[in-house]
């Protein structure tokens, strides 16, 4: 996995973890979802100002991002869509 694509998994990991949506994510890191969507996917380079963002919405430090994937480890899986229950952020 190159370097991209272990940041676009890293951060659709800890996105979903959170319970964060593409949009969520981007509105809190003043970046533009579909921005969000291309790096999740490795398609982007991403700069260090926007790694910063993400690390600082996600509450990581931004070698988190650059953790290495285990090959047994699954795609991390979607969010429920719809709206989320009363009491939740």
């Amino acid at each position: 996995m190159d370097t991209k694509q272990t940041i676009g998994w890293n951060l659709r990991r800890l996105r979903v973890e959170r319970g964060l949506s593409q949009e969520r994510l981007a509105l809190e890191a003043g970046i533009d979802r579909s921005y969000v969507g291309r790096v999740e996917r490795g398609e982007e380079n991403v700069t260090v100002a926007t790694l910063e963002a993400f690390a600082l919405v996600l509450s990581v430090g931004i070698a988190a991002l650059f953790e290495e994937i285990s090959p047994h480890e699954g795609k991390p899986k979607p969010l429920r869509s719809g709206r989320k229950p009363k009491g939740r952020n």
